[in-house]
């Protein structure tokens, strides 16, 4: 059994919170002493942890009271529930990570959208503007992108994914292997070409977002094959380390 003090040590919950959610009938300790002392046990705890999970998720402790208090309460199901919101809520923080580097390495009119809010594009584009733009990298882009049509822009999009569609037919080869180590040097010859000069560390963070699991990663797999945007992290991280 924990005291109200250890349990707030050990959850970064406050005393004051705890105190609310005994006085609301959220959590109950499991004993209070004569001396007025709430103590906790292993089930209180697991169920506070799952409270501190719904708050997470932006539910209001009116609405965890109601899940938690439901007479056909099943703890196995909540949990199950609780951990594909999670995934859930990862995935799309995945695609934002995915698109604000996205815009960072590769401008705006060379990201996939599906699933954002448009209106957020330009909010994305103009912060990637403040942030980086008096980077060499991100001058040299603007300057070769004002270069080109709309129509070659196009293009280039289609080349950098025939690039994965191409790495793609190489699986299941070791990410090692000369084919799949020329690959990403083509991969970085082909961006500092058209894009920006690609040093390491700017080819390192492009493997991230390949393998991040967002949209990114959705849309390289779909041209090369499931697998394919984490293999691409593979090869690269090893091209790297060549390089070092």
């Amino acid at each position: 059994m924990k005291t109200v003090k250890e349990v707030s040590k050990l959850t970064g919950v406050s005393v004051r919170a705890l105190h609310h959610y005994d006085t609301i009938d959220l959590l109950k300790p499991t004993q209070v002493t004569e001396a007025g002392y709430r103590l906790y046990d292993d089930t209180a705890l697991e169920k506070l942890y799952m409270i501190l999970v719904f708050r997470e998720l932006g539910l209001s402790l009116r609405e965890i009271a109601d899940i938690l208090h439901a007479p056909d309460y099943d703890r196995n199901r909540v949990l199950e529930k609780q951990i594909a919101l999670m995934q859930k809520r990862i995935g799309k923080l995945q695609d934002w990570i995915a698109l604000a580097k996205g815009i960072l390495l590769v401008g705006v009119n060379y990201m996939s959208f599906d699933g954002f809010d448009p209106k957020k594009m330009d909010e994305y584009s103009t912060q990637a503007k403040v942030l980086y733009g008096n980077t060499d990298a991100y001058k040299e882009f603007e300057q070769k992108q004002k270069s080109r049509t709309k129509e070659q822009e196009k293009d280039l999009n289609a080349q950098v994914m025939e690039l994965f569609a191409k790495l793609g037919k190489m699986r299941p080869c070791d990410p090692a292997c000369k084919k799949a180590q020329d690959w990403a040097k083509e991969l970085q010859e082909f961006f500092t070409e058209n894009f920006y000069t690609c040093p390491p560390q700017i080819l390192g963070s492009l493997a991230e977002s390949y393998a991040g699991g967002g949209s990114m990663t959705e849309n390289i797999d779909e041209v090369g094959g499931t697998g394919t945007g984490a293999f691409a992290k593979e090869v690269i991280d090893l091209y790297i380390e060549k390089l070092q």
